[in-house]
């Protein structure tokens, strides 16, 4: 026979196989055996940002009160439930980080969101654990309706000016099926430590293991948007990174008076899908950078230009938000400044291409890498390759070869919102010793002479990394785009030599491209779409980050096809008439399936 502990986690697993990610519901048809606490990378869908609602409610002591009154402080509201296992496991961790945080300013409240549980339990539960905060019943589940609360772990952290920063699971000792005998990720003490610091979170939300409640989605927005509770949030969480002073957008977004004077464009941009960029179909799959703005973020910020854009009280407004300096990524180990480029006021400026070369004397381990420019309103985009010095015994023509159209060597890139790129834990680049590093520079001039020049800036790993992540293409320089073909089709392939694991994609075509898809065929014959990107726009060089890692073993083929219109109705075509072949400058054309990997098994 099961142990009635064993039947409880049974019971809470059949509940919760309901709320898992789509992507985990689908692994097995009768579901997972165990279930941990995972990051989630779209944090805005489940509101994320959105100011606290204002609910009232009366403790279990009897005293009133509201979300409201925790105004100028972070706040952290736990859903309880004394009968959950899991909920049960978390009491002492709870209690704990009640004690430590509490001290540090941090106020809890405990939401008991249970139908069953009665006031003796309730009293009991907190005697044996010595919370430390108001404890509210909430057998209706108000709260937990305007919470969209998922489960009886998950707890909400708040910060002094109600927004909500994180949700999620308090770490991730604990989950359907298994306990760990330490936490890995302490997903709420780092989102209260980053809280208290000023600083953005990490990881600002994740799943939370537990017993399952009926009222899983976003939290409740506001139901009158204004500028100070809604629209300044969404500005901050989804556009600021570049619209801002200093930023690379070519207009500021960050107050109420410059949102509301370029409402007429920011509604076109909405309205058009021209932004957040992000290009990926809905049918593919999930990535860490997804940067498309929610549907019903959309449909806030178009109501309130609609309806003449209303301020509101500057007391709903978020807290500033503070963004880095010149390095994002903190000052780097290693910085190489390229040669300036005068970029004149306007016309067309060819592909500038300079070389820097690595000075270290030894091999280095790259964990991140970021570039930085003097003068980012005038750059387009910088792509680095890297060459490394000429083997022994290798010809100038093989040498040139390996290296010939960037196909090979791709090593980083700057676009506008992704300047940085960085490689998770055990994961690293090699950079060798001796290495000549291209940067190919393309600029758009805006009616302002500059003198431009690039930074590439390198942290290094300490330890080498447990895998080299590598950096491949399925590309084909072999085509002739006819004269005004609307949809001129070409494929190139790459064969996996041995087993390894799909981190990442980054299409690259020039202005003639149009639409860009990843395929995937496996040993066994069958296939699978990676990536489709129906709507290929060459201003953005998007790099597609998975949130999942994909297997390919040893004979599995990367299939990469792009699409290009060389007739009239592109707008962005140099020249029609012309017939296209593959090189380096816009009005040439490029079909280049860059994706990143890692040797062996995820």
């Amino acid at each position: 026979m099961l142990h009635q502990h064993s039947l409880l986690i049974l019971s809470c697993l059949s509940l919760s196989l309901a709320a898992l990610p789509a992507q985990e519901n689908a692994a097995a048809e009768r579901g997972p055996l165990r279930v941990e606490a995972k990051p989630d990378y779209r944090p805005q869908d489940l509101g994320v940002g959105r100011i606290a609602p204002s609910a009232s409610f009366v403790d279990i002591m009897g005293k009133a009160g509201n979300i409201a009154e925790y105004a100028g402080q972070p706040l952290v509201i736990a859903v309880r439930d004394v009968g959950c296992p899991i909920s049960k496991k978390y009491g002492p961790a709870l209690s704990r980080l009640t004690e430590d945080y509490g001290a540090k300013g941090v106020a809890f409240l405990y939401l008991n969101l249970s139908e069953q549980d009665e006031p003796a339990d309730i009293a009991a539960e907190i005697e044996r654990y010595g919370f430390q905060g108001r404890y509210l019943h909430d057998k209706e589940q108000k709260i937990g309706k305007q919470l969209g609360a998922r489960s009886t772990t998950e707890v909400f952290l708040f910060d002094a000016a109600r927004s909500l920063r994180y949700r999620g699971a308090i770490d991730d000792q604990y989950g359907i099926g298994f306990t760990r005998d330490k936490a890995e990720h302490k997903y709420l003490q780092d989102a209260m430590d980053a809280v208290l610091a000023g600083e953005q979170l990490a990881i600002a939300a994740s799943s939370a293991p537990g017993c399952v409640l009926d009222l899983a989605g976003p939290m409740v927005a506001a139901n009158d948007i204004t500028y100070h509770n809604r629209i300044s949030r969404i500005l901050q969480n989804n556009c600021l990174s570049c619209h801002r002073d200093a930023g690379v957008g070519p207009f500021a977004l960050d107050t109420y008076k410059r949102a509301r004077g370029r409402r007429s464009m920011v509604r076109f941009a909405l309205q058009t899908d021209i932004m957040p960029p992000w290009f990926a179909g809905e049918e593919s799959r999930k990535f860490i950078n997804d940067s498309h703005l929610n549907a019903d973020d959309k449909q806030a910020f178009l109501e309130w230009i609609a309806d003449d854009c209303p301020e509101g009280d500057e007391k709903d407004a978020p807290l500033p938000r503070t963004w880095p300096g010149d390095w994002k990524l903190g000052e780097p180990d290693l910085a190489l400044e390229v040669e300036p480029v005068e970029v004149p006021a306007e016309g067309t400026v060819e592909y500038q291409y300079r070389y820097v070369t690595n000075p270290l004397q030894e091999d280095r381990w790259v964990k991140s890498i970021e570039l930085i420019s003097n003068q980012p309103q005038v750059v387009h985009h910088v792509l680095v390759f890297i060459e490394e010095p000429r083997k022994e015994g290798e010809s100038g023509r093989e040498f040139q070869n390996r290296f010939q159209g960037g196909l090979f060597g791709y090593f980083g890139s700057m676009i506008p919102g992704q300047e940085t790129t960085e490689y998770p834990e055990g994961m690293g680049k090699l950079l060798p010793a001796g290495a000549s590093l291209k940067v190919q520079i393309h600029y758009t001039t805006n009616g302002e002479a500059a003198l431009e020049q690039t930074t590439v800036g390198f942290n290094f790993m300490d330890e080498p990394p447990a895998h080299e992540m590598v950096t491949s293409s399925a590309y084909n320089f072999r085509f002739r785009i006819p004269p005004g073909d609307p949809s001129f089709k070409v494929t190139g392939k790459y064969r996996f030599e041995e087993d390894g694991v799909l981190y990442s994609f980054a299409p690259h075509m020039h202005l003639r491209g149009s639409a860009f898809s990843y395929e995937i065929k496996y040993p066994n014959g069958e296939r699978e779409e990676l990536l489709a990107v129906p709507r290929y726009d060459f201003n953005w060089q998007l790099r597609y980050r998975l949130e999942e890692p994909i297997p390919v073993p040893k004979g599995t083929t990367i299939e990469a096809t792009g699409w290009f219109d060389n007739s009239e109705d592109n707008l962005a075509n140099p020249d029609p008439s012309a017939s296209v072949r593959f090189g380096d400058q816009t009005w040439e054309e490029m079909m280049i399936g860059y994706f990143e990997w890692y040797r062996g098994q995820n």
